[in-house]
């Protein structure tokens, strides 16, 4: 092993100085730029969540059907977008790794030897082993320090941006996955409508032969029989659509025993939001987050300008042990050398480029504040459309299902009726249309209210609490931060 001596005090002197405060403004959060709560509030008796906040809850305790659960996590593990963005965050990183390595000194060693002959024809032997650093710039005004917290806070933004692209996936894969169960119940009722519409068909046909109804009621009964089957079409294409979709996001093959042949009803889908919810919630959104960390970015961004106006002092300095005979260096008989030469360097005139280069942080951290208090207004707004649908989903949902009600017990007496020969056969016609597209609205707005609950839970940043991911580590680990 080498064994020398050399004089540290230069080089534990500059990392106290690099231990410095920067000339960073003090961040303070702004206040909201928006109420303090929603005027619309989910029902006040909602289940489930009880008084937890969304962003308190997993997804895997907020979804409660295990199939769509399974697919949420195949997608988190093989989405390919979801990979693209975790791919960005660790390249924030490692670009963080690299700014932050610039508060520290570089240290080299070397071990060389020389041998050199002279006119007189002596020769001469030296040999020299060594260890010291290079140009390292002592940050007395903070700018490598501001520097690195820049990049920091932009590593956290890409992470921030990486856990809400999760959050977004949760979503999208549970609204596929319900628009696919609703295709399917739409394609179950075209086919039901078909077969009720063949019946139809075949009792028009032989109160024709009888001399009972006319041609023109035997058109009309073909054209919901028609149109049925033209719906089934349709919606075997959608079917088929719909599981292509939801296999690109999850990223992988999976069974179809996964998939949802029909809507299911809400409490064996997931759970609910509790009521008296505040707008405060928002700031712990992924995206909201991710936007306080730009602007934190840009706020070190200004200590790092503002030390531009200061000298900068380097240090080189080396020390170790020279001796005419090899092995004196190892064994401790050569004489130590050392050398250290600082230098200090005063901007004085530059054509005004700290000047401008401070004015445009200025200008970047307004740009990023403005930027921040929008991606909070812009979350407030997500969830009052949200809550707003959420406030008249139910009366919706109760007058619908009230319409398919009376719409089939409509079709049924009058279809009883011109069995019987008491009514038209376009009564019982159109009695049949309504019931249909009742039904058809009925599928679709439970899939709306399946979709909104899923969306509110999604808006005020509910999916990654207490989860852990093996993709992503987005945390700081003390040796970095």
């Amino acid at each position: 092993m080498i064994k020398f001596k050399m004089n540290i005090l230069p080089i534990a002197g500059a990392l106290i100085l690099a231990g410095c405060s920067t000339l960073a403004p003090d961040y303070a959060r702004t206040e909201l730029p928006v109420p303090n709560t929603w005027q619309e509030q989910p029902d006040a008796q909602s289940k489930g969540i009880s008084s937890e906040f969304a962003q308190q809850v997993p997804w895997k305790d907020f979804i409660k059907d295990q199939r769509l659960a399974k697919l949420i996590e195949l997608a988190l593990d093989s989405n390919r977008s979801l990979r693209e963005t975790l791919a960005d965050v660790e390249s924030a990183r490692a670009t963080y790794r690299i700014q932050r390595s610039d508060l520290f000194p570089q240290i080299d060693a070397s071990l060389s030897g020389n041998r050199t002959k002279t006119s007189t024809g002596d020769i001469s032997t030296l040999y020299e082993a060594e260890a010291g650093l290079s140009g390292y710039e002592i940050d007395l005004f903070g700018k490598n320090r501001s520097l690195t917290q820049a990049q920091m806070e932009a590593y956290l933004a890409s992470a921030e941006t990486a856990k809400a692209a999760q959050i977004a996936l949760i979503g999208e894969i549970a609204n596929a996955w319900l628009t696919l169960a609703a295709d399917s119940n739409l394609l179950t009722l075209a086919k039901e409508t078909a077969a009720n519409a063949q019946k139809t068909m075949d009792i028009t046909n032989k109160r024709l032969e009888l001399g009972v109804d006319s041609r023109i009621d035997v058109a009309s009964a073909e054209t919901i029989y028609q149109t049925a089957r033209s719906d089934i079409a349709s919606f075997t294409t959608q079917v088929s659509q719909d599981k292509n979709a939801l296999r690109l996001l999850v990223g992988e093959q999976f069974e179809d025993s996964l998939l949802a042949g029909a809507l299911p009803q809400s409490e064996s889908l997931i759970n609910d939001v509790p009521a008296g919810l505040s707008s405060s919630v928002l700031l712990a959104r992924p995206d909201v987050l991710a936007a306080e960390h730009d602007l934190k970015s840009a706020n070190a961004n200004i200590g790092a300008a503002r030390a531009a106006f200061f000298p900068s002092v380097s240090l080189t300095a080396t020390g170790g042990l020279a001796s005419s005979v090899l092995s004196d260096i190892f064994s401790g008989g050569a004489s130590s050398i050392w050398t250290l030469a600082p230098s200090i360097s005063l901007p004085i005139f530059n054509g005004g480029e700290n000047e401008a280069n401070l004015a445009y942080s200025k200008a970047q951290q307004e740009k990023y504040l403005a930027a921040y208090e929008y991606a909070i207004q812009s979350a407030f707004s997500e969830v009052a459309d949200v809550l707003a649908r959420r406030a008249t989903i139910h009366e919706q949902l109760d007058a619908q299902a009230s319409l398919v009600a009376a719409a089939t017990r409509s079709y049924e007496l009058s279809l009883a009726r011109y069995k019987n020969g008491v009514d038209s056969f376009q009564n019982a016609l159109e009695a049949q249309r309504t019931m249909y597209s009742a039904s058809q609205s009925l599928i679709s707005t439970r899939q709306v209210d399946l979709s909104n609950r899923i969306n509110l839970y999604r808006v005020l940043g509910g999916g990654l609490a207490d989860t852990s991911n093996e993709n992503m580590t987005v945390a700081v680990t003390p040796e970095e931060g």
